[in-house]
């Protein structure tokens, strides 16, 4: 199913994007007067800023009234709740426009990536745009501790919710209003989570999301706590789980009206029986294996800075065991759909034989001498390959081995009914 362009030759504005705020009278005036002149000097079509204000209490609504009686394209929109998500959906849902998009207020992406962003919107190719900061492409300067946070938490949506996006957070996003109207109302979250819900949403829904690289520079500013809010969407993860799960969101129906169509049958075919080669396994599996390796290399470096060792390496190993089943789900066993949470409890058990074997390496050298930092990041190297081994039998023998056999089946079916 295509999706028809936008008419850009509407009596509203073809573009509405929104800013919400929550006591910003610091940065609020140099934001509008930016983002107003960008998109007078660069955007062909119609358009109209909407700040959505979030319960301030300090100047900030003052200020954007203000502005608003200078810009004829400034709108102001007050809301008595606090909360992101529940700004952008209630503005999103009340706006006439056929393209919705927000941006965080202190403008920490490029303007520059704007065009990029709206395009594919506009010309129907696209359902949802969002910016990421976490591709080669992208130019980004922010501190070590908000880069870890933010790629571990990309990495559990990978790994968790089968993701496929790469940035969830970035503060530069876009959304085709006719497929807004369909997904918000089934939105929950009314704070940071909400990007991810929607975007989650939106994949399981068929829906194609187009990535633009971004120029982004971190606010040293900012008032937003990384760590409460990367908790807060830790536990989004497991409600939205839950909802996907019991059925609270009719993703079936909504599949059915929005989704732009399956691939042809022979790209189908060809994913089912990716993961029936033991020698292509092996392949996959050592690739991946080895970049887990390396990835838990560095996280036990970079967390026995701080920590004792055994919880850095409960730490490293539990992060790259959670991305490990996932890769290996995906491309060693080429399985899609399913029941990936059981897959993932059956992974952690698996995880907890390496943790024995990693845990019981660092001790029992711990115990015979006193290693120095590179004699610990040998035991644990030597400890995380045996537990690789192990992982891999688990894997094929277990793990995926009923997923396999019931791919392998629908597959060998699906061949016989076509040659029928």
């Amino acid at each position: 199913m295509r999706r028809a362009p936008v008419d850009t030759r509407t009596t509203v504005p073809v573009l509405d994007v929104t800013i919400p705020v929550f006591n910003e009278e610091r940065d609020l005036e140099e934001c509008l007067r930016r983002l107003h002149g960008h998109l007078q000097d660069t955007f062909p079509h119609s358009f109209r800023i909407t700040v959505a204000d979030n319960a301030s209490t300090d100047g900030t609504l003052k200020i954007a009234e203000r502005l608003a009686r200078e810009f004829p394209e400034l709108v102001v929109v007050h809301l008595d709740e606090k909360g992101r998500g529940n700004a952008l959906r209630k503005v999103w849902l009340a706006s006439p426009s056929p393209v919705l998009a927000y941006m965080d207020v202190d403008l920490s992406t490029d303007l520059a990536a704007l065009p990029p962003l709206l395009a594919p919107l506009i010309s129907g190719h696209s359902d949802l745009a969002i910016g990421t900061r976490l591709t080669r492409n992208s130019r980004v300067v922010r501190g070590p501790r908000r880069e870890f946070i933010s790629r571990s938490y990309n990495l559990m949506l990978h790994s968790f919710m089968g993701a496929r996006f790469s940035d969830a957070q970035c503060g530069f996003k876009a959304i085709r209003a006719d497929v807004a109207q369909r997904l918000l109302p089934y939105t929950v979250d009314n704070s940071w989570f909400f990007d991810t819900e929607l975007l989650v949403l939106a994949e399981r829904c068929g829906l194609r999301v187009h990535e633009v690289p971004v120029d982004w520079i971190d606010d040293p500013d900012s008032s937003v706590d990384v760590v409460r809010t990367a908790l807060a969407d830790v536990r989004g993860m497991a409600r939205l789980t839950r909802d996907l799960v019991y059925g609270r969101i009719p993703v079936p129906e909504l599949r059915a009206a929005l989704a732009r169509g399956p691939l042809p049958a022979s790209s189908r075919a060809d994913e089912q029986t990716r993961g029936s080669s033991l020698f292509g396994q092996l392949v996959r599996f050592a690739a991946i294996g080895a970049a887990s390796t390396l990835a838990y290399l560095l996280i036990f470096l970079f967390c026995r800075g701080f920590m004792d060792p055994q919880l850095a390496n409960f730490l490293a190993l539990l992060i790259t065991a959670v991305a490990n089943t996932g890769a290996n789900r995906r491309f060693t066993f080429g399985i899609q759909g399913g029941n990936p949470a059981r897959h993932h409890f059956e992974g952690l058990i698996v995880f907890g034989i390496g943790l024995l074997l990693t845990s019981g390496a660092l001790a029992l050298v711990h115990r015979t001498t006193t290693p120095d930092r590179w004699a610990e990041v040998l035991t644990v190297v030597a400890a995380n390959l045996a537990a690789t081994a192990v992982r891999f039998l688990l894997f094929r023998l277990w793990v995926f081995r009923a997923a396999n056999t019931t791919t392998s089946t629908g597959a060998t079916t699906s061949t016989e009914t076509a040659a029928s």
